[in-house]
Order: C-alpha cells, then sequence, then structure tokens
C-alpha cells in the first residue's frame, strides 16, 4: 500500500512536471499551428523551419495572393469553419479582418520595439516587416547620371516608351498622391502618361524581370525586396527611392476562434521577435522592429494608413486606372 502511494505521488510529480513544461512552451503539446500567408514562397522554408525548430511546431501552411487569404478565411468564417489559427497578409487585408470582428488582441512585449505609430490601437495585428516601393531600373539601359531625381523629372520626354508600373498598386498611388498634395499629385501623373506613356504589367515579380530583359527600362513601382535581390545575385539591375517614399506594412493576426491559439500566439511572437526580424531582413525585407537594422532607417516613410486606404479604396483605384493603367500617351 505505501508503495503504491508513492508511485501515485511520483506520478502525479510527474504529470505536474509535464503541465508546467507544456505551459512554458506554450505550444509543445499542440503540435501544429494552421497557417493562411502571402509571404513569398521563395522564402517561407527558411522561415518556417526556422519557427518548427524553435518551438517543435509543424506548421500547416496554405499560401496566395493576399487578396485570395482574405477571401478565404472570410468565406470560411462565414460558414463556422474555424481551421486557420494565423494569417500573414498585408495591413488592409489584416484591418478588413479586424472589422469582420475575425481576430483576438494580443499583447506582446516585443511591441515596444516597433516603429512607432505601426502597431494599430486595437492590438488586434502586428506589423512584421513594410513593403517599401522604389524604383528599379536596367542599368545598361539607364545611365545613373540620366537618373530622374523626382517624380517630375519623369515627365521629360526622354522617358518616353520606358516606363513601367504595376497595375495593382493603387494603395501606393493613393498614399503618395495625397503626399503631394491631392490635386498636384494627380496633374503630374496625367502629365507624365499624356508625355511618355506608362505600360502596367500585372505583378512584381513579371515587372521585375521585363525590367532585367531590357524591356521595361525603368519601373516606377517596385518592391524593395525584388529589387534588392535582384541587385545582391549580379543581375544587372539598380534601384533608387524617389520622395515620398511610399511603404506598406505586412503583418501577422491571430484568430479570435483559432483551434490551437498557444501555438499561433507563438508564431505571431516569432514574427515580431528580434530572431524574426533578422531572418526577414536577411530574405530583404525591410525591418519594423528598430532592434535590426533597416535600409530606410533614415528615410522618411509615407506609411500607408490601413483604415483609410480602405475606406478610400475604390476611389484611389478608380483614379488610378483612369489616369495610369488604361490611359495612353
Amino acid at each position: 500500500m505505501g508503495k503504491g502511494g508513492q508511485g501515485g505521488k511520483g506520478r502525479h510529480t510527474v504529470r505536474l512536471l509535464a503541465a508546467l513544461f507544456f505551459a512554458a512552451s506554450g505550444a509543445a503539446a499542440q503540435e501544429t499551428v494552421t497557417f493562411y500567408t502571402s509571404l513569398h514562397e521563395s522564402n517561407l522554408p527558411v522561415l518556417m523551419a526556422a519557427f518548427e525548430k524553435k518551438y517543435n511546431v509543424k506548421v500547416k501552411l496554405w499560401r496566395s495572393g493576399a487578396d485570395k487569404v482574405l477571401q478565404r478565411t472570410v468565406t470560411e468564417a462565414g460558414a463556422g469553419r474555424f481551421d486557420v489559427d494565423a494569417v500573414f497578409v498585408g495591413s488592409g487585408e489584416l484591418e478588413a479582418l479586424h472589422r469582420e470582428k475575425l481576430l483576438q488582441p494580443v499583447k506582446s512585449a516585443y511591441h515596444q520595439h516597433l516603429m512607432p505609430g505601426t502597431v494599430p490601437a486595437h492590438a488586434e495585428w502586428a506589423p512584421a516587416y513594410l513593403t517599401v516601393w522604389v524604383q528599379e531600373y536596367n542599368a545598361k539601359a539607364v545611365r545613373k547620371d540620366a537618373l530622374p531625381k523626382t517624380y517630375r523629372d519623369l515627365s521629360d520626354p526622354r522617358w518616353k516608351g520606358k516606363l513601367g508600373i504595376e497595375a495593382a498598386n493603387d494603395d501606393w498611388f493613393g498614399r503618395l498622391v495625397s503626399a503631394m498634395g491631392e490635386e498636384q499629385g494627380l496633374e503630374l501623373f496625367r502629365s507624365i502618361v499624356a508625355t511618355n506613356g506608362i505600360s502596367a504589367r500585372k505583378g512584381h515579380s513579371l515587372l521585375g524581370n521585363l525590367v532585367l530583359s531590357g524591356e521595361v527600362p525603368f519601373a516606377v513601382t517596385m518592391h524593395y525586396n525584388i529589387a534588392q535581390s535582384a541587385k545582391k545575385s549580379g543581375a544587372p539591375v539598380d534601384w533608387i527611392a524617389l520622395e515620398p517614399i511610399v511603404a506598406r506594412a505586412n503583418g501577422i493576426g491571430v484568430m479570435r476562434k483559432a483551434p490551437h491559439p498557444k501555438a499561433a500566439r507563438l508564431l505571431y511572437e516569432f514574427f515580431i521577435s528580434d530572431e524574426g526580424q533578422k531572418l526577414l531582413s536577411e530574405r530583404d525585407y525591410v525591418p519594423v522592429s528598430t532592434a535590426v537594422d533597416s535600409p530606410f532607417k533614415d528615410a522618411k516613410l509615407a506609411i500607408i494608413e490601413p483604415g483609410a486606404a480602405l475606406d478610400q479604396a475604390e476611389k484611389w483605384a478608380k483614379l488610378f486606372n483612369d489616369i495610369v493603367v488604361r490611359r495612353r500617351p
């Protein structure tokens, strides 16, 4: 009897220690986390491997464009399906999920390291990196001494037939034109297109390839990470950043009805931690943490405010399409 009692106490102690271990690890007992994301497929293996190794949590991944991630998440929730734990997309899509009441607020010590003003007041998502729009050019087709110093320089006739732009960058357009002064900004782009035309292409990767081939010598909108990665690879391309420099936060939110909330919060913390931010920086993403060095640390960025961008989305999409995408010189 005595031995049996000691055995029971021993088993109780083991169970207690195991419970404490699982609580400390946060998600060790949960084993998996379902993650929807628009992160580029070439970077996901490195990021997910680092997370899985650190926490011993398996990631069940689904990747698509940000609009499709948003659509799937909202559609599943509307049908009463709550399979996804965390979502990583642009700030506009995250703000839309907040408005749909699908995200939960998260408190994190890492928030204090993030750029001031980038964490929304409701704290239902956190920024993980910045998409910064730069101008990429073919170094064989455009001389450095001929590069524009301002957007107004692009209205010079010597740029005729040389300009390209991504066809869905209406959020960039809205923030840029607003920073310029709406009337002046719209008139400037009308002048650029009327004089030189701008070839609109769908997708930054496609546009980057066209810059590389020389078919589009100068891309008016290019994501920094794409341009920098191409430059680092030895491709004959380079980039500049005309002011105002527009940026958009991309980040992560934990679903309100996440089936694995502890694992989801670990993934959230991972992306905004110093370790996660350094990994993103190594993949040429612009970190949001002030604890990690940024190529734009001394730049004054015009960051898109997601709520305002959502509210004015139709306006800027129409203006961008009418003035830039569909108009011909």
